[in-house]
């Protein structure tokens, strides 16, 4: 049974290097950490400190978490540092993870920049487990070069599904790239999708989320089927220390995905 306040010990399986400041940790813990989709652990570096992050890897598979971390802080510079073997905490999971009951018989639209789209690989595995289970899975991602995005190996691989279609795009052109070039919600105005069957979910930079949320809404997206992961500030993951609220939500309890409209109405919402 995973634990709310002592990490589980895990052993440092497989360091995989997604970009030149993102790394997927692959971590055996001593016992299963079962957890749902969108969820989030607080991985410890020992000795360092812990950091809040949602496993990349399919719920499915609680004896084996991946972890995809950005080089971006203390913390996380130290777990840049760590080689396989080696041995780190895993506390919770926490959270409520993301709606899935509300994406049956959807087109669901996921949409990520940059490293946000690890937080949604492990909703992408939960639907590529049963894609009978929704009309279709559109995934729109955008990050700055080519270099910067996440999980290149496995994107032709998510295009070969039936029922699956994936778009990559990059800020700027850059030389061998003949993809999409523009902000992803460029593409977020150019998909199609019938907005009476469909459902979006995204994760960002917050800014992002920002202008993502009102990118949908010009569309025709009512703010109930609008689903943003707000990763932040959130540190003891039990609503205790009151860092991460959004009015009267705390994003380690009541998200760290919330719908639209539980959020819209309160200010400085999405920054």
């Amino acid at each position: 049974m995973a634990s709310t306040f002592v990490p589980i010990p895990a052993r440092l399986e497989q360091v995989i290097v997604e970009t030149p400041t993102i790394r997927t940790f692959v971590l055996r813990p001593q016992q299963p950490i079962p957890f749902r989709a969108g969820q989030f652990v607080q991985l410890e570096a020992p000795g360092v400190g812990e950091a809040p992050f949602t496993p990349s890897s399919s719920p499915k598979e609680p004896e084996r978490l991946e972890i995809t971390v950005l080089r971006t802080g203390f913390v996380t510079e130290a777990l840049h540092r760590l080689q396989p073997g080696a041995t780190v905490g895993v506390r919770g999971p926490f959270g409520k993870g993301y709606p899935v009951q509300h994406f049956q018989g959807q087109q669901v639209l996921v949409i990520g920049g940059g490293v946000g789209l690890a937080p949604l690989r492990s909703l992408l595995y939960h639907l590529f487990d049963d894609l009978g289970q929704v009309a279709r899975v559109s995934i729109l991602y955008g990050a700055r070069t080519p270099q910067e995005l996440c999980f290149r190996r496995q994107h032709a691989d998510w295009q070969q599904l039936a029922k699956v279609d994936f778009t990559a795009t990059i800020d700027r052109p850059a030389p061998g790239w003949d993809g999409p070039v523009g902000l992803v919600t460029e593409l977020v105005a150019k998909t199609d999708v019938d907005i009476a069957r469909a459902c979006a979910v995204s994760c960002g930079p917050e800014v992002m989320l920002r202008f993502v949320t009102w990118k949908l809404l010009d569309l025709g997206f009512p703010p109930e089927r609008i689903f943003l992961s707000m990763n932040r500030n959130m540190s003891c993951g039990m609503g205790l220390c009151g860092r991460c609220n959004i009015g009267p939500h705390y994003l380690c309890k009541d998200g760290p995905d919330m719908c639209y409209a539980e959020i819209k109405d309160i200010p400085y919402a999405l920054g």
